[in-house]
C-alpha cells in the first residue's frame, strides 16, 4: 500500500512541475488560434488570393507525427519540386511509371471494346437475324425492352463491380484487385459467346459489366496516384483513349464481318476479347503497387519500394525518396485531420461533400452532353436513312477521329485548363446537336439531311473524345481527397452508371427504336436542353485544378475556397506560412514540456514523500 502511495504521490508531483510549462502551451495556441482569426477577418484580400493550411489542421498533425519540422521541410521540398517539375523532367525520372500505368490503363479496352459491340448489335445484321422482330417497316430491330434490359444489366453489373472494387481494393489493393477482375472476366465472355436467346445474353452482359465496374476505378486511380503532377492529366486522360482504342477496334472487326450473316458474324466480335486478359494480369502482377495507398495503410517500406520501381535511379536518390515519401506521410496526415474516416458515409463529410459532388456531377454531365448519341451512332446513322455498310464505316471512321481527338486534348489540357476545356466542348457540343436536330425537322428525309445528319454526330463524337471524354477523368481522379480517391471514385462513377440506368438508355433506345417513339435526328434536341443545364452548372460549382498537387488541393478545399476563385488563389509553401513557424515554435515548447523531471526534482520529490 504504501508503494502504491509513492507512485501515485510522484505523479502527483511531476503533474504539479509541468504544470506551468503546460499552461503557456496552452495559452501559446490559444493566443495563436485568436491571431488566426483576427487575420483572416481583418486582412484584406489582394488581387490574387491566398490560402494556406489552418491552424487546427496543421497542429492536428504536429501531434501525431514524431518530428514535425523534419516532415513539414522535406513535404515542402517535395511540393516545390512537383508543382515546379517541368514535363521534360517529368518523362526523364518517371518512364516507369508511365509503363506501368499504361499497362493497367490497357484493361479498358476490354470494356470499350464490348459496349461499342454491344451497343452496335441493335443494327447489326447477323445478330437480328437470331434475336431481332419484325417492325412495321419490315426491318429487323432488337424490341426497345430488350435494348433497356441489357444496357441496364450493364449498369447494373458496373454498379456491383465498383462496390466490389471499393471493398477489395482497401484490403488488397489495386494490382491484386485488377487481377481477380481480369480472370472472373475471362469466365464471363463464355456466356453471351454461346448464348442463344436474349435471356442468355443479357445475363452475360450482366456479369460482364461486374469487371468493367472494377476496370473504371482502379485504373483510373492508380493513373493518378504513380505519376507527378506534369504526367498527371496525360495517364489519366489516357484512361479515355484505351476506350476509345477499344471502340476503334470494335468498329474495325464489326465493319469486317458485317456482310456475313451466320452466327460467328457476331460470335467472332465476342471471341476476340479473350485475347485482352492474360497479357494484362501478368503485366499488372509485375506492376509496383501505388505508393499511395501503401502510405494510407502504414506500409512505409512498400511505399518506398514502390517508388523505387516507378522512378529511374539514374535520376534519383535516397533524399529524393525521403522528401517524396515526406510529402505523402504530410498529405495523408493532413487529410486525417480534416476527415480521419475512408468510408462511404466520409465523403459526405465536412469538405469532402463538396469534392463527392463535384465528381459526381462532372461524371453525370459528361453521360448527359450528348455523348449518347455518339455511343450509338451506328444505330442513329442507320435511323438516319444511312445504309448499314455505310453506317459501320462511319463509326470506325468516328473511333479514329475520337482518338486523334484525344490525343490532341493532352497538350491543350494543361494550358487551357479542365473546367474551360470541359465547358467549352459542351458548348460547342450544343451546338452540334442543334443542327442535327433541325435535319430531322422535314417530314421526308433525303440522302443530303441524312448525311448532314451523320456528320454532325461525327463531329460530335470528335469534339466530346477531344473534351469532356478525357478531361473527366483528369477531374474525378484529382479533385478527391487521396484517402477517398478510390470511393469518390466509385460513388461518381456509380452515380454515372446509375443516371444511365434510370434515364439516359431508357430514353435513348426509345427516342430511336421504330417500334417506340421513333423520333429519329430530332432527339438531338432533347440532348441539347440538358447540355445547356449541366453546363450551367459547371460553370459555377466546377473549380479548375491544373497545376495543383494533392496536399494544395486539401487547402483549397479545406479552407472552403470557391470554385471562380480556385485558379486565382495562391497556395503559400507549406512550411513558410505563420502557422506552420508559430506550430514549429510550438513543436519544441511541448517537447520540453514532456521531459521527464531532472534527478534533483526526483530526489527532491522522494525525500517529501519519505518525510511523510
Amino acid at each position: 500500500m504504501k508503494y502504491s502511495q509513492l507512485i501515485k504521490f510522484a505523479f502527483v508531483e511531476f503533474k504539479m512541475l509541468t504544470l506551468k510549462k503546460s499552461q503557456r502551451l496552452t495559452e501559446f495556441f490559444q493566443g495563436l488560434q485568436a491571431n488566426q482569426s483576427f487575420r483572416m477577418g481583418q486582412e484584406p484580400r489582394p488581387k490574387d488570393f491566398t490560402s494556406d493550411i489552418s491552424y487546427n489542421v496543421a497542429s492536428g498533425v504536429a501531434a501525431s507525427v514524431d518530428d514535425f519540422m523534419t516532415l513539414v521541410n522535406q513535404a515542402n521540398e517535395a511540393n516545390e519540386r512537383e508543382r515546379n517539375m517541368k514535363l521534360l523532367t517529368a518523362f526523364k525520372i518517371y518512364p516507369k511509371a508511365i509503363l506501368w500505368s499504361i499497362i493497367l490503363s490497357s484493361a479498358l479496352i476490354m470494356e470499350g471494346y464490348d459496349t461499342a459491340v454491344c451497343g452496335s448489335f441493335n443494327a447489326y445484321p447477323s445478330f437480328l437475324n437470331v434475336f431481332g422482330i419484325k417492325a412495321p417497316d419490315g426491318t429487323l430491330n432488337i424490341p426497345p425492352s430488350w435494348q433497356n434490359g441489357i444496357g441496364a444489366a450493364t449498369n447494373c453489373g458496373e454498379v456491383v463491380g465498383l462496390q466490389i472494387a471499393g471493398f477489395l481494393s482497401e484490403r488488397a489493393g489495386y494490382r491484386w484487385t485488377l487481377i481477380t477482375a481480369l480472370t472472373a472476366l475471362i469466365g464471363f465472355i463464355f456466356i453471351p459467346f454461346y448464348a442463344s436467346t436474349l435471356a442468355v445474353f443479357l445475363v452475360g452482359e450482366l456479369l460482364q459489366g461486374i469487371s468493367w465496374g472494377v476496370f473504371q476505378t482502379m485504373t483510373t486511380a492508380y493513373a493518378a496516384e504513380v505519376c507527378p503532377v506534369p504526367l498527371r492529366h496525360y495517364l489519366t486522360a489516357y484512361v479515355n483513349l484505351c476506350w476509345i482504342i477499344g471502340q476503334f477496334i470494335s468498329a474495325g472487326v464489326l465493319r469486317g464481318l458485317v456482310n456475313r450473316q451466320d452466327v460467328w458474324g457476331y460470335k467472332i466480335p465476342f471471341a476476340i476479347q479473350w485475347v485482352w486478359p492474360i497479357p494484362i494480369i501478368v503485366g499488372t502482377f509485375l506492376a509496383p503497387e501505388s505508393p499511395w495507398w501503401c502510405v494510407r495503410h502504414g506500409y512505409y517500406d512498400r511505399a518506398r519500394r514502390s517508388l523505387r520501381k516507378l522512378t529511374r535511379k539514374s535520376r534519383t536518390d535516397e533524399q529524393y525518396e525521403d522528401r517524396t515519401m515526406a510529402l505523402m506521410i504530410y498529405t495523408n496526415e493532413m487529410e486525417k485531420q480534416i476527415s480521419g474516416g475512408t468510408t462511404y458515409w466520409d465523403c459526405f463529410k465536412g469538405a469532402d461533400l463538396r469534392r463527392t459532388e463535384v465528381v459526381c456531377m462532372t461524371w453525370i454531365a459528361q453521360t448527359l452532353s450528348g455523348t449518347v448519341v455518339g455511343g450509338l451512332s451506328s444505330y442513329f446513322y442507320v435511323r438516319a436513312g444511312i445504309s448499314t455498310q455505310d453506317a459501320y464505316s462511319l463509326s470506325w471512321g468516328q473511333s479514329a477521329i475520337g482518338a486523334a481527338g484525344t490525343i490532341a486534348s493532352w497538350f491543350v489540357l494543361n494550358k487551357v485548363g479542365r473546367k474551360k476545356l470541359m465547358c467549352g466542348g459542351m458548348a460547342v457540343m450544343l451546338l452540334l446537336l442543334l443542327i442535327a436536330g433541325g435535319m430531322g425537322v422535314p417530314s421526308h428525309t433525303s440522302t443530303a439531311t441524312s448525311w448532314t445528319a451523320g456528320t454532325m454526330v461525327l463531329l460530335l463524337s470528335a469534339t466530346a473524345d477531344f473534351s469532356v471524354g478525357p478531361v473527366v477523368y483528369t477531374i474525378v481522379s484529382e479533385i478527391p481527397s487521396t484517402r477517398l480517391r478510390s470511393k469518390s471514385i466509385i460513388l461518381a462513377r456509380n452515380a454515372y452508371n446509375i443516371i444511365n440506368l434510370a434515364f439516359v438508355n431508357v430514353i435513348s433506345y426509345r427516342q430511336f427504336n421504330p417500334l417506340s417513339w421513333n423520333w429519329g435526328p430530332k432527339a438531338c434536341f432533347f440532348w441539347a436542353g440538358i447540355n445547356l443545364l449541366m453546363n450551367v452548372y459547371l460553370y459555377f460549382r466546377l473549380p479548375e485544378t491544373k497545376g495543383r498537387t494533392f496536399a494544395e488541393l486539401d487547402i483549397l478545399f479545406t479552407n472552403k475556397v470557391s470554385a471562380r476563385k480556385f485558379a486565382k488563389t495562391k497556395i503559400e509553401s507549406l512550411n513558410n506560412s505563420e502557422e506552420i513557424e508559430q506550430l514549429k515554435e510550438a513543436s519544441r515548447m511541448q517537447r520540453e514540456a514532456l521531459i521527464i523531471p531532472s534527478q534533483d526534482k526526483r530526489e527532491a520529490s522522494a525525500n517529501a514523500v519519505a518525510g511523510i
